[in-house]
């Protein structure tokens, strides 16, 4: 690679490295892949040629997760390995028994490429969404490794479009079959003489169907939620917090449930103490205690999705910030979706609203008066949330389209 990248590259991995003195989730990506070869080695056998599949973190695993899931399906005996770069998807994923070894992927130096591709002699390699290392790259075309990336998508702000953007655009060329999510990503690549393009659409819809299949059944929550209108928050920061909060104190005639992004005992406590209604924490019920609360707290990970099915609408979080989460999750289950105004990177944010699935909120008064309407007009409720399903529905397919072009 370029030795301006590859000097980028060093020097981000010795930020990292300073920050872990400070920053748990730095100080679990060093230490993490420090472990790397060993998890290999311990896990998979010499001569087994993984299909090896990354996702940088648990967003992007969800993508990729319905592609793993079939190939196992089909191929019972195929060996894949599934690396992460972020501690959010390795730490929460690292017992994943979809894969037959999960580990972290080292830092794109030309050092941990050759070493890493050539210990693993993947018989292919699947990068998910947005993952573009020019090191493994290169390695992986060397080797003759056939390479996929799945779920991209792409914007005409990107480096790639860019006079300067040379030494990324070579990064698309490593790439068998860059599997696309709309016909917008075709047209910018053919732009830039990227023709090897198949438009698939985007794995997220089948994996939130696939939870809604097959989904467990949470008593308190639904017990929490039947009989009054219930707004779930989920992925909360701070600022949607404040957002809601101040419509929901007003109204003792619905319920919150809040899922918060980050769960720390110093954030639930915020979040108790910025209502005036009783709130509940979901870690503390037991079976067969009675659910008396207004506010019913999910501080713990893994159900979110689930708990979904049980609100008549849902805000998600992470639109006052970089950018909201997985608005899927809750419109698979046929309800009206809000979020902040940071959501112009996300296709199906973009389509949601044009279509009058999903809204998008810049202030407090703009949620009030969504949120009212929600709890006085029960045909507009019901019809954004059909809405919000039939988008669903229609972008089903793109696993079984990646995977027959593939195997």
């Amino acid at each position: 690679m370029n030795p301006l990248y590859n000097l980028a590259i060093r020097l981000y991995k010795n930020g990292v490295k300073l920050a872990s003195m400070k920053m748990e989730k730095a100080r679990l990506m060093i230490e993490g892949q420090k472990h790397t070869f060993d998890i290999i080695a311990e896990k998979l056998d010499k001569g087994d040629k993984p299909i090896w599949i990354h996702a940088s973190s648990l967003g992007e695993f969800e993508q990729g997760r319905p592609l793993i899931e079939m190939i196992k399906r089909n191929f019972p005996n195929e060996k894949i390995l599934l690396t992460f770069f972020s501690p959010s998807g390795y730490e929460v994923r690292k017992n994943y028994n979809g894969a037959d070894a999960v580990c972290y992927l080292p830092f794109d130096t030309p050092e941990n490429a050759r070493r890493f591709v050539s210990t693993v002699q993947p018989r292919m390699a699947i990068f998910v969404k947005y993952e573009f290392w020019g090191n493994y790259l290169s390695q992986l075309k060397s080797a003759g490794v056939p390479t996929y990336i799945i779920s991209a998508i792409f914007r005409p702000g990107q480096i790639f479009f860019k006079p300067w953007g040379g030494m990324f655009r070579k990064m698309l060329g490593c790439f068998n079959t860059l599997f696309i999510q709309d016909d917008e990503s075709k047209r910018l690549l053919e732009g830039i003489g990227v023709n090897n393009t198949v438009v698939a659409g985007d794995t997220r819809f089948d994996r939130v169907t696939d939870i809604m299949a097959s989904t467990s059944d949470f008593p308190a929550v639904k017990e929490f939620a039947e009989k009054q209108f219930t707004l779930i928050m989920g992925s909360s920061w701070e600022p949607d917090e404040e957002i809601v909060y101040e419509h929901f104190n007003r109204h003792p005639e619905m319920k919150l449930i809040v899922a918060p992004h980050v769960i720390s005992e110093e954030h639930i406590k915020s979040i108790i103490s910025r209502s005036e209604r009783k709130a509940l924490r979901y870690s503390t019920l037991k079976p067969g205690d009675k659910i008396d609360g207004d506010i019913l707290i999910i501080d713990c990970f893994g159900i979110l999705s689930s708990c979904y099915r049980y609100a008549n609408a849902a805000y998600i979080g992470g639109g006052f910030g970089v950018g909201i989460h997985n608005i899927n999750e809750a419109a698979v289950y046929g309800i009206p979706v809000v979020f902040g105004p940071n959501y112009s990177k996300f296709k199906e944010a973009r389509d949601l609203i044009a279509q009058g699935g999903a809204f998008s909120i810049s202030d407090k008064e703009g949620y009030a008066t969504l949120a009212d309407r929600f709890l006085t007009d029960s045909s507009y409720l019901a019809e954004t949330g059909a809405t919000a399903a039939r988008y669903i529905k229609s972008n089903l397919g793109a696993t079984t389209k990646i995977f027959n072009k593939i195997f």
